[in-house]
């Protein structure tokens, strides 16, 4: 840090088990990549090359290329895993990680349905050599998962050998977790963290109001997701009480 300041919360440092901060990607170009690196890197550790864009992105391999280099893991989105599935093209899906050397992956059954037996399944395969990151959630507003299934599918991803769960909320924090208008379920967050370790979830919250909701619950070192490249610095200063929002969360009392 720049300089010192008394009652700053004690920040995980990389790489790190909690406190993660999960960027999406969703189309920039090397410049751009390069610029979030410069400014923000030591405060990301997962990059998604967000939904399919990784199908359309020039010079892919050099993007992947860079963030490695920085020390932070970047995967596909997972609704190109879907993507592949739906076509029935599971092996191919793995030939295309190997390609680009990926070490991470992310598997959800948000636009498609998936038995969740074949679900855990596919984790347990990939968890063999890569770091799995599984989703849970519907990207549609019109699903309704209640939150015992919700825990029961963690518990079960969890033990297939996923690393973190990640808690649906979508690009726009207004499905899964959330509601329409962009509020967070706390009645659902409560009671998935009565059986879910809190280290073991990755809450997407895109939305500057929905990280101050978790950081006032859980602390500085909540796992969240799906954050845009221009608001890394931003949500580093809500976990420190460096924003209005979260100013009084972590001064003495």
């Amino acid at each position: 840090m720049n300089f010192s300041l008394p009652y700053i919360p004690e920040r995980t440092t990389n790489p790190r088990n909690e406190g993660l901060t999960m960027v999406m990607d969703k189309g920039l170009s090397l410049r751009e990549a390069e610029d979030m690196i410069s400014s923000s890197s030591k405060h990301i550790d997962l990059v998604k090359l967000g939904f399919g864009t990784a199908y359309l992105k020039e010079n892919l391999k050099e993007k992947i290329k860079l963030y490695k280099d920085a020390g932070l893991k970047v995967y596909f989105g997972g609704t190109l895993f879907e993507a592949f599935i739906i076509r029935d093209m599971f092996q191919e899906y793995i030939d295309l990680i190997n390609r680009y050397d990926l070490d991470t992956v992310e598997i959800s059954d948000g636009s498609i349905t998936i038995n969740h037996n074949k679900k855990c399944e596919y984790i347990n395969i990939l968890s063999e050599h890569t770091t799995v990151l599984s989703e849970i959630g519907s990207k549609s507003s019109d699903v309704l998962i209640p939150p015992y299934k919700w825990i029961q599918m963690m518990d079960k991803e969890l033990n297939a050998g996923s690393w973190k769960v990640i808690a649906e909320a979508r690009e726009g924090g207004n499905v899964g977790i959330c509601r329409d208008t962009g509020e967070v379920r706390s009645d659902l967050i409560e009671e998935i963290l009565t059986e879910i370790p809190k280290d073991k979830i990755l809450w997407e919250a895109p939305q500057k109001s929905q990280q101050v909701w978790f950081i006032k619950l859980m602390g500085s070192n909540v796992n969240l997701g799906n954050i845009a490249p221009n608001e890394v610095i931003p949500l580093e200063c809500l976990r420190l009480g460096l924003r209005g929002d979260t100013f009084f969360d972590f001064l003495p009392k």
